[in-house]
């Protein structure tokens, strides 16, 4: 059966699709790292361009489609993307605007329903089905997200329209770019199972590799093996999950507002470095962003930690408990780098360093505590200040004192992430 029949028609069609009961939502925004980076940049529009770190350490944040059709993919070492596609233009990451653009997006899907289930920086379930009444039918719906979305924030996402969450998810893949595909609730078996195996969320490489060694290359050949066979060859619960999914059976509902466990920001070294002030000033810079993106997601914690990777790739973590819950830079600066002088390293050679913010709570439960060297105006307003700065002059418009002249030409792009 071929996508076209799950494609929403064009707008003003007398025959849109049967949406009866597709109340899931999944909004994915298109290749959002380098749709977002190139807002400030149209004139590279329709070429390929590569979000990431110039060093041929550094890997491959984002691609744009353009890219993406010579091989290049996210997670790709860029000394490999730079051989795939040496004609592609080398963006640094933006993770401030990144963080304004998700979260200006989320709030537009609070405006929807408050059943938001995020599940990273650029993409959510939705279920609105307490919103069919107020705004109209799920297709309806998710097209005023897309134009509202593109409108606003000029990027584009695409959106699948199901009964479950398993559904919504292919259909949104499906989609891309800039598409919308509903997959009407009585013809969810025919959807299925016309696709290959490695579609099914949560089958990965290994995985497809022996169902393909069994014989089983679509979702149609999963359905119609015994499940105990699966069992065997899978284990219990993934054989059981498999088949289940196999005949679109998700019973998963959508969980509003997935907040972080964590904030945090690592540096790989395009050299092994061992100089300890070039240490202590990347742990100001990691400690900065990770503050800024806590700010930004309006959570505080009181666990600080650092990773430190060695040469030889031995890595160790260390941590510390604040008294008050924190999303001040100067704060986590101080304890990333107390913790690091702690360790006592003599010219070790380090290839990679970490800043984490643990513990994280909404900031209005967990209010900033003052200090007793806080200036008049408070080191979280000064931090504020920097945020608005950065919002409207671009990331690092302001920064530490220290961290004015030119960044050490080993270092790599900086890598954040959430768990």
């Amino acid at each position: 059966m071929s996508r076209r029949q799950f494609t929403a028609p064009t707008r003003g069609s007398s025959e849109p699709p049967d949406d009866t009961g597709c109340t899931v939502l999944h909004v994915d925004m298109d290749a959002f790292y380098a749709s977002a980076s190139l807002i400030s940049r149209p004139e590279l529009r329709g070429r390929p361009v590569i979000i990431g770190g110039a060093s041929g350490r550094s890997v491959v944040l984002s691609a744009t489609y353009e890219a993406r059709a010579f091989g290049v993919t996210s997670a790709m070492p860029m000394a490999r993307a730079q051989r795939l596609c040496p004609q592609a233009v080398i963006i640094e990451p933006d993770h401030r605007r990144y963080a304004a653009i998700s979260e200006a997006v989320m709030a537009t899907f609070a405006t929807i329903t408050d059943s938001v289930e995020p599940l990273s920086l650029d993409e959510a379930f939705l279920d609105v089905a307490g919103a069919v009444r107020r705004l109209g039918r799920p297709t309806q719906i998710a097209e005023q997200l897309r134009d509202t979305i593109a409108d606003e924030q000029g990027i584009t996402c695409s959106v699948g329209v199901a009964s479950t969450k398993f559904v919504a998810k292919l259909a949104s893949n499906l989609a891309k770019p800039d598409g919308l595909i509903v997959v009407p609730r009585d013809e969810v078996v025919s959807f299925l199972h016309q696709l290959p195996v490695g579609a099914i969320w949560g089958v990965g490489d290994k995985t497809e590799e022996h169902l393909h060694r069994l014989g089983l290359r679509t979702v149609a050949d999963l359905a119609h093996t015994p499940v105990e066979t699966l069992q065997r060859a899978l284990g219990d619960v993934s054989g059981r999950s498999l088949h289940d999914l196999a005949w679109g059976r998700d019973p998963r509902s959508v969980v509003p507002e997935r907040r972080e466990k964590s904030i945090g920001a690592d540096e790989t070294f395009a050299h092994d470095i061992d100089d300890p002030v070039r240490i202590h000033r990347e742990l100001l810079r990691l400690a900065d962003r990770t503050a800024a993106r806590a700010r930004s997601a309006g959570m505080t914690g009181r666990t600080v930690s650092i990773k430190v990777r060695f040469a030889d790739f031995t890595t160790i973590t260390r941590a510390k408990t604040l008294r008050h819950h924190t999303d001040v830079s100067r704060d986590i600066f101080a304890t990333a780098r107390e913790l690091y002088d702690r360790l006592g390293l003599q010219r070790a050679r380090i290839r990679l360093v970490g800043v984490r913010l643990e513990g994280l709570v909404p900031s209005s439960v967990a209010p900033i505590q003052a200090t007793l060297d806080e200036p008049e105006h408070g080191w979280r307003e000064a931090d504020r200040a920097v945020d608005r700065a950065s919002a409207r002059f671009g990331a690092g418009s302001v920064r530490p004192a220290s961290l004015m002249p030119d960044r050490p030409s080993g270092s790599q792009r900086e890598r954040r992430d959430l768990s």
